[in-house]
This record gives structure tokens, C-alpha cells and sequence, in this order.
């Protein structure tokens, strides 16, 4: 339950950032911009997520589904094709790593849509003891290979059967993944 409670509120306050990006995304032109607005997008409907997964606001299946297809449909293709090589210009907050790790942010990049399609149809689903978060705790990573063991994480099948919530975790660890080494650093 922890695990899961931290992950979600860790997930929040990841995408929180985004909140305060405006400046910068003012300042931003071309794709770097379209990429900021994009990842923005993604954000928003992240941390509505998350606030339905932690309980702040009631858990809604129809909203949880809109709002993991937002998701599904700004990543893969759609988000790696806003980064051409080199686009760094300011206020970009990636890293050149994003082209010499191709193949990891890209495989990030369609992980988060395919947790996302997952969250999609789980969304149905029965939450779990506490909101979903107790399988978390009790071998869910180690079941599926997860992202935090160095592996690809659960099949996008499986995490369907779940309750929502482990859908939910997976794409945020997606995101995390992605962010702690492809994106520069706050400061």
C-alpha cells in the first residue's frame, strides 16, 4: 500500500512541474514548443489521474478512460516524432542522451502508450484493497519483469486484467523512467 500511495503521490508531484513551465513554454518556438505543449498535455491528464488514484477527487471509469487515451494517443510515434535529432534549442529540457539512448526512449515512448491502452481498458476494473495499491506490495514487479528491476515491466495484457491502479503505476514509472534520464535536471 505504501509503495503504491508514494508512487502515486510521487506521480503527482512529478507532473506538478508542468504547472510551472509556462514561462518557458511562452519562450519556446517550433518543435521544442509542440513537444512542451504535447508533454503538457500528458501531464494534465497524468495528475487528474493521480488524483483520482490517491482519492482527492471520486474515481469516475468513464473519465479514467478519456483521460488514459489522451495518453495512449500523445505517446509512441507521436512523442518521439517531436524530438528530432539535436533539438535542443531553449528552453528544451532534454538531454542529448534522448538520441545517443534511441532505443530506450523510444521503447519508453510505446510502453507508455501500451500501459496507457491498459489503464484504458482496466478502468473498468474493481479497484484493488486500498484503491488497488496492496498488489503492488506483493510481487507485481517481480511478476511482470518491472521497470524498477531493469526490465520491460508486465504485458500491457495482463495489466488490463488488474485493477486500474497498476495500470496507473505502470505508466507513471514509464514516465519517471523517462524523465530521470532523458530530461535535464531541476536544479
Amino acid at each position: 500500500m505504501r509503495r503504491t500511495v508514494t508512487a502515486v503521490v510521487g506521480a503527482a508531484a512529478m507532473f506538478s512541474f508542468i504547472h510551472f513551465e509556462t514561462a518557458a513554454h511562452s519562450e519556446a518556438t517550433g518543435v521544442v514548443k509542440e513537444r512542451m505543449e504535447l508533454m503538457k498535455t500528458i501531464g494534465d491528464a497524468t495528475k487528474s489521474l493521480a488524483d483520482m488514484m490517491k482519492g482527492s477527487v471520486p474515481y469516475d471509469a468513464d473519465q479514467v478512460r478519456d483521460l488514459a487515451k489522451i495518453i495512449e494517443d500523445h505517446g509512441g510515434e507521436t512523442l518521439t516524432g517531436k524530438f528530432p535529432k539535436d533539438s535542443l534549442d531553449h528552453p528544451s529540457e532534454a538531454v542529448p542522451d534522448i538520441w545517443t539512448e534511441w532505443d530506450t526512449f523510444s521503447r519508453l515512448a510505446d510502453q507508455m502508450v501500451s500501459y496507457a491502452g491498459a489503464l484504458r481498458m482496466a478502468a473498468g476494473n474493481p479497484r484493488g484493497v486500498n484503491g488497488g495499491g496492496m498488489m503492488m506490495g506483493s510481487g507485481m514487479m517481480s511478476q511482470g519483469g518491472g521497470m524498477m528491476m531493469g526490465g520491460n515491466g508486465p504485458s500491457a495484457d495482463h495489466l488490463a486484467t488488474m485493477p486500474p491502479d497498476a495500470a496507473f503505476m505502470h505508466v507513471t514509472q514509464t514516465c519517471s523512467a523517462c524523465h530521470q534520464d532523458l530530461r535535464k535536471k531541476k536544479e
